[in-house]
């Protein structure tokens, strides 16, 4: 049971009323950004968590001030809008809740300046967008991903995922799983639309920021839980594509992709092509924490349905 449904226009409708004019600047130009945030339904408890919901939010405005934009609200009423719009879905799975900011004006021309911003958030059923349960194939990109002096790598800009989509369609018409992605210097980047890491020699090693990354939420979970339960801080740093190859364990993640093993890269083996120790590790506990299974990383989670009813408050 449940029906997806939207915040749209100031009020929770179904989603199929929940429409944009065709002339819409951010459907026309990409003139906007958004956010994805999951909700994990965990039948033993009863309950339904929002995964990193205040930082999505706060994501989010940083993201805008590159576009000239701001949240309608603040972050804690963006996050009550979002605890509102998830109980009244009725779902009792897990589902995906899609912020998006944008340029609403219905006008023809390319600009960011002089224009209102619009928001809205829907809420569907969601559940893998990569396969979790096998090793997946990587092959890397013809495409060089966009460098932050042409479009924002760092920020969830709609217009900059058609980036991704050339990467992913490219990737699974020559028989991949997944692209990978080289930035403009030639190192290893990230995936179509997830943050990578690989272990060489018992070490978490990561793209650095200024790679062209997303600045992943997921990934800061990944590392967090690799300090807190193993002791291993990550290391961020520039990767060269063969050093890829010689990897012991690849995994990918995002709040989309969840925490995903990586068997082999343009078929070549990853290690032993089965998932590694610590990858596994450390999916274990992300799929156990992001469902309220420990309390340690409850610090992640807002409870839809036990919490006080939603207060939405004014802009500050």
């Amino acid at each position: 049971m449940g029906r997806s449904m939207a915040y749209f226009k100031g009020r929770v409708v179904p989603v199929e009323d929940a429409r944009i004019s065709i002339m819409a600047h951010g459907f026309n130009y990409g003139t906007g950004c958004f956010e994805g945030i999951r909700a994990y339904w965990n039948e033993e408890q009863g309950e339904m968590y929002l995964l990193h919901a205040h930082e999505h939010f706060r994501r989010m405005a940083r993201n805008a001030k590159i576009l000239f934009m701001e949240l309608p609200d603040t972050v804690e009423s963006m996050v009550a809008r979002s605890v509102e719009l998830a109980r009244a879905t009725g779902y009792r799975q897990d589902i995906y809740l899609r912020p998006t900011l944008y340029k609403g004006d219905e006008i023809i021309g390319v600009r960011l300046h002089g224009l209102n911003d619009e928001f809205h958030i829907y809420a569907a059923p969601m559940g893998n967008y990569v396969d979790t349960a096998r090793g997946l194939h990587l092959g890397t990109s013809s495409w060089r991903r966009i460098d932050d002096t042409a479009v924002p790598a760092r920020a969830k800009i709609i217009g900059a995922y058609i980036n991704s989509a050339l990467c992913k369609t490219e990737a699974v018409m020559n028989g991949f799983d997944e692209g990978l992605f080289l930035n403009p210097d030639g190192h290893v980047c990230e995936g179509s639309a997830e943050n990578f890491f690989m272990v060489r020699d018992g070490v978490l090693i990561t793209p650095g920021v200024a790679d062209n990354i997303l600045e992943g939420i997921t990934r800061s979970s990944i590392m967090e839980i690799a300090d807190r339960e193993f002791g291993i801080k990550t290391v961020s740093r520039a990767i060269d594509r063969t050093e890829v190859y010689v990897a012991d364990e690849i995994f990918i993640c995002g709040t989309g992709a969840q925490l995903a093993w990586v068997s082999h890269v343009d078929h070549r083996a990853i290690g032993t092509g089965q998932m590694g120790a610590l990858t596994a590790r450390i999916r274990e506990v992300y799929y156990q924490a992001v469902r309220g299974s420990l309390a340690r990383y409850h610090h992640w989670l807002t409870p839809v349905l036990g919490a006080p009813a939603p207060t939405v408050g004014t802009k500050r």
